[in-house]
């Protein structure tokens, strides 16, 4: 019977800990899963043998590994001895009596599809050599990985699955179904500098009041009170704001689902000093109130 953690002062000290054990056949998707699971703030290791993964769990278990390696997850392919791949389900089992949190993804695919996704890449599998073609290596892989598979707690046929499908199974596997809050890049920018590059959205708010011809303002930034005072009793900046921030309630989540991590947004006005600045520090704290991480860049600031 596994331990109880409450009972456990050892487990206690290492229940933080997430590991997850990725494995399955060449060519199924491991890479694309194993990169789902770095995006969701993972330490991934790929093609791990297995007497390294004890020494890892027995790491966990002392609760010696810094919060970097917190939620570990790691890849497992049939190079791994026939012996150690057996032995499997008795690590997951003992780490999981240690009150450490550890779950197994297998990933599989019909021969033929196997056979086309090789054919397609024109990679070498790793059980192929002189006397042994890609089906018979496909299917002394997955006679070596059967143990794996019938003790997974997830199991996902790639067969007719597609790249953004299996990272939305295993992400509402591990996480649940809501897509990860994308981060936010804002800048703000003056137009008569350029236009920044390798941004995703420009706006230019160019028709909005401006500051610079009122001679009290001229000399102050868009995060000076004054400024967001006069900013802020116009009604087209405030229309403005309220369709940016319209625009991205609707899109924003479209994003998410389609597995972006990152979006940056670009301000921009005549001198990059007043409306824009002014803007961003606006929508920095729309955005921070839903929950987005946000990173501001004035660059004419600077």
């Amino acid at each position: 019977m596994p331990l109880d953690p409450s009972r456990n002062p050892l487990a206690l000290a290492v229940g933080r800990f997430k590991l997850v054990i990725l494995s399955g056949l060449s060519g199924s998707g491991k890479s694309v899963a194993l990169h789902t699971l770095e995006d969701l703030g993972y330490y991934c290791i790929d093609n791990l043998p297995l007497f390294l993964l004890k020494d890892l769990v027995l790491g966990l278990r002392q609760a010696t590994l810094n919060d970097a390696f917190k939620h570990t997850a790691v890849g497992i392919d049939a190079r791994t001895s026939p012996d150690e791949l057996r032995d499997l389900p008795t690590l997951v089992r003992t780490t999981q009596e240690r009150g450490i949190d550890c779950r197994v993804i297998f990933l599989e695919t019909n021969t033929d599809a196997l056979i086309r996704r090789f054919s397609e890449t024109r990679r070498k599998h790793p059980l192929t050599r002189g006397d042994r073609s890609l089906a018979e290596a496909i299917e002394l892989e997955r006679t070596l990985l059967e143990t794996i598979r019938d003790s997974a707690d997830l199991r996902i046929d790639t067969t007719q699955t597609n790249v953004h499908e299996l990272r939305d199974r295993v992400r509402g596997w591990l996480v649940g179904s809501a897509s990860p809050k994308v981060s936010i890049l804002l800048q703000s920018f003056g137009f008569k500098h350029g236009v920044p590059q390798d941004v995703d959205f420009v706006f230019d708010i160019r028709c909005l009041p401006n500051p610079h011809w009122q001679p009290a303002l001229r000399a102050l930034t868009g995060r000076d009170p004054p400024v967001v005072d006069y900013l802020e009793s116009s009604s087209e900046v405030q229309r403005m704001r309220d369709d940016i921030q319209a625009f991205f309630a609707h899109w924003i989540p479209a994003f998410e689902t389609d597995g972006r991590s990152y979006l940056t947004i670009a301000i921009g006005c005549t001198g990059g000093q007043h409306r824009s600045v002014y803007m961003v520090e606006s929508l920095r704290r729309h955005f921070e109130c839903a929950g987005h991480q946000v990173i501001v860049r004035h660059r004419e600031l600077s």
